[in-house]
C-alpha cells in the first residue's frame, strides 16, 4: 500500500457562491483536502453540501451560480469558475448525486465513455477498463445489459467506474449511498476505500450518512446553512456527542432519538 501524502491537493478558500446573482448559498466555506487521503462533507438537506461540489467541479454555471467571493486551488491551479471540462482535465472528477448513467448504452459502453478525454495511450485505457470489473464485479455479469434496466445499486457502481475512466487524481462523490439498500450502501463504500487504497485516489464524498461516512474518511467537515460548522479527524468526529446525537441519532443513553426531540437541535447545539 502506497504511504498517503500530506500535501494539501484541494484548497477551497472562503468561497461565497451566488444563485441568479441574488441568492447566496454558500457564506465562507474554506476545506482543503490532502492528497491521497478520504474526506467527508457531511449535513442535511441542503446545508450546502452539493453546491461546495459543484463549486469545485465546475458545474455551477449550467445552474447560473458562480464563486464570489474566494478561490478554489487543486494541486496549485487557480479553477475558481473554470467549467467542468477544464476540471476533469487537471483531474477532479464528480459522480453527481442521482445515478446518472446513460440509460440507452450498455454497462460496458457507459464505463468506456468516461475514457474520452483520456491522452495517455491505448494499453493504459484497456488495463483501467479490466480494472474497473475487478473493483466491481458485479458489472462483469452484466457488460451487455442497458444501463437503464440496472438495479440503483448498478447503476452507481456503472457511474463509478465511468469517472473513474477517466483516471482521476481526485474523485468526488455526491450522496453514493442514497435510495440504496443498506447491503449495497456497504458494498458501495467499501469500493470505495479499495479505490483509495489500491489506485490512490484522493475521495471528496458528500454523505448524509454520518455513521459509515466518519467510518471511512480520514477527515470530516460538517456544513450548516451554508458554512463549515464544525470539522476535525473522523475518529474524533465519532466520538463527539454532538455529531452523535445530531447526525447518528444516538443519545448520551446509548439510544435513539425521535424526529420531535430533535426537531429543535438547532437551538441546542453548541456550535450554533
Amino acid at each position: 500500500m502506497n504511504k498517503k501524502k500530506t500535501e494539501n491537493q484541494l484548497e477551497v478558500n472562503n468561497i461565497e457562491v451566488v444563485y441568479n446573482d441574488i441568492v447566496q448559498v454558500l457564506r465562507g466555506v474554506s476545506l482543503s483536502v490532502q492528497e491521497g487521503s478520504i474526506v467527508a462533507l457531511l449535513g442535511t438537506n441542503g446545508a450546502g453540501k452539493t453546491t461546495t461540489l459543484r463549486a469545485i467541479s465546475g458545474l455551477l454555471k449550467p445552474e447560473n451560480g458562480f464563486i464570489r467571493e474566494g478561490y478554489i486551488k487543486f494541486k496549485g491551479h487557480d479553477i475558481t469558475n473554470l467549467l467542468g471540462t477544464h476540471v476533469v482535465k487537471h483531474g477532479a472528477v464528480m459522480v453527481p448525486e442521482g445515478r446518472r448513467v446513460f440509460k440507452h448504452l450498455t454497462v460496458d459502453e457507459n464505463i468506456r465513455v468516461g475514457s474520452i478525454t483520456r491522452r495517455d495511450g491505448a494499453q493504459q485505457i484497456r488495463d483501467d477498463h479490466r480494472l474497473m470489473y475487478t473493483h466491481f464485479p458485479r458489472l462483469a455479469n452484466i457488460t451487455h445489459r442497458m444501463a437503464g434496466y440496472c438495479s440503483g445499486g448498478e447503476q452507481q457502481m456503472i457511474a463509478i467506474a465511468r469517472a473513474l475512466m477517466s483516471s482521476p487524481e481526485m474523485l468526488m462523490l455526491d450522496e453514493p449511498s442514497l435510495g440504496l439498500a443498506p447491503l449495497l450502501v456497504k458494498e458501495i463504500f467499501e469500493n470505495i476505500q479499495l479505490i483509495n487504497k489500491e489506485l490512490n485516489t484522493t475521495i471528496l464524498v458528500v454523505e448524509q450518512n454520518a455513521k459509515i461516512a466518519l467510518g471511512i474518511s480520514d477527515y470530516a467537515y460538517i456544513m450548516e446553512s451554508g458554512r463549515i460548522v464544525l470539522e476535525g479527524p473522523s475518529k474524533e468526529l465519532q466520538e463527539n456527542p454532538d455529531v452523535k446525537e445530531f447526525y447518528m441519532g444516538i443519545t448520551h443513553g446509548g439510544g435513539r432519538k425521535s424526529f420531535k426531540e430533535v426537531k429543535s437541535y438547532k437551538r441546542r447545539k453548541r456550535w450554533m
